[in-house]
Parts: structure tokens; C-alpha cells; sequence
């Protein structure tokens, strides 16, 4: 019968596994956040994260895997905090609209590493560039079904709300590259008022 591995220092075994796998998870947002995934190899990430590779195999099967996690919970990062900004905004719908993407676009860019990962460069890999292209959806369809919340009988109907809802997630997408880039002029405030804008008069009827 195999036994349990013991508390060591009080922290379970389960507790230092978790614990190794945020290490690595923080080292890959790091060394992909900043350097780009090209220089996020499974080597450099244990080295960051302070880890043999005896460990990384303890979580992930492989780098690919890594960074495929690492963009899922951004995903969800931003999910939860469009869903919270829009549950916890009191006033018409365009404050609501304006504080949800200004959510959206804050977590993107408080911590531009994972704006980086999210948006760039899950573009440079097949693995996470499918994964990419599946996120904006998922997320152009959570702009569609907020927008029949906020305007009811006079939300776009199908397939307007689409691609309407497409348009400005692939267009909130492309100005925040733009802005991590430093390639526009534009602050994330003007931003996030212009998509608020084109949500508040593109998305309904």
C-alpha cells in the first residue's frame, strides 16, 4: 500500500505541488510577458521559477502546456473581472458598458505582461494561437449576450450581435497591441472611451 506523504513544515505535500506550479506559472508570465515566448523554453522557466525540470513534469507534459494554462487564466482573470465590473456599476448602460471594458482593459495593461501573453504573443505559437482565436470569440459572445442584457428588444439580432461583438473585441484587441507597443498616441482612458462608445451606439437597434 503506498503511503501519504507526510506535512513537511506543516504544508502538505498537495500544498507544495500547488505552490510549485504558481512558481511556474509566475515564471513563465515573466519570462514570456517580457522577453517573449521564444526565450520562455522549458529550461528557463525552471531556472526562473527556481525549480528543477523534475518538477515542471510534476504539473505540466510540456511547455506548450505552460503557457496554454497561463493563458486560460488570464482569460478567466478577465471573464471575472467584466462579469464583477458589470454586477457591482450602478447607473445607465453606459456606465456599466464603460466599466466593464475598462476592466477588461486594465487588467491587460496594469501588469502589461499579461497583456503580452494574452494578445501578442499567443499569436507566435500554433498551440495558443488557436487558443487565441477561440478566446476572442468566447469573448465576442460574452459582448453579445451582456449587450441583449443591457438593451433587451432592442439588442442586434442574430447576426448583427456577432458581428458587431466581433468587430470590437478584435478592434479593443488591436488598439491595446497598439498601446503596449507603444505604437499609438492614445491613453488607455481614450481607449476604453471610445469602445464604450461604439458598444453603447453599435451594439442595439
Amino acid at each position: 500500500m503506498a503511503s501519504t506523504p507526510r506535512p513537511y513544515r506543516g504544508v502538505s505535500a498537495e500544498e507544495r505541488r500547488s505552490a510549485r506550479r504558481r512558481q511556474l506559472l509566475d515564471a513563465a508570465l515573466e519570462l514570456a510577458g517580457t522577453r517573449g515566448v521564444e526565450r520562455a523554453t522549458m529550461t528557463a522557466i525552471c531556472a526562473q521559477a527556481g525549480l528543477t525540470e523534475r518538477y515542471f513534469y510534476e504539473s505540466f507534459t510540456a511547455r506548450d502546456q505552460l503557457l496554454l494554462t497561463l493563458v486560460d487564466e488570464i482569460a478567466e482573470q478577465l471573464r471575472a473581472a467584466v462579469l464583477a465590473a458589470l454586477a457591482q456599476t450602478e447607473g445607465d448602460t453606459a456606465a456599466r458598458a464603460h466599466a466593464a471594458i475598462a476592466a477588461f482593459a486594465a487588467l491587460l495593461t496594469d501588469d502589461p505582461r499579461k497583456g503580452r501573453v494574452a494578445i501578442i504573443e499567443s499569436a507566435t505559437v500554433p498551440a495558443l494561437r488557436q487558443r487565441r482565436h477561440e478566446l476572442f470569440r468566447d469573448f465576442a459572445a460574452l459582448v453579445a449576450t451582456q449587450a441583449q442584457a443591457l438593451f433587451g428588444d432592442r439588442a442586434l439580432p442574430a447576426p448583427r450581435d456577432e458581428i458587431s461583438a466581433r468587430l470590437l473585441v478584435g478592434g479593443l484587441g488591436e488598439l491595446i497591441t497598439a498601446w503596449l507597443q507603444a505604437e499609438t498616441s492614445a491613453g488607455i482612458e481614450d481607449i476604453v472611451d471610445e469602445a464604450t462608445r461604439w458598444f453603447t451606439a453599435g451594439m442595439h437597434t
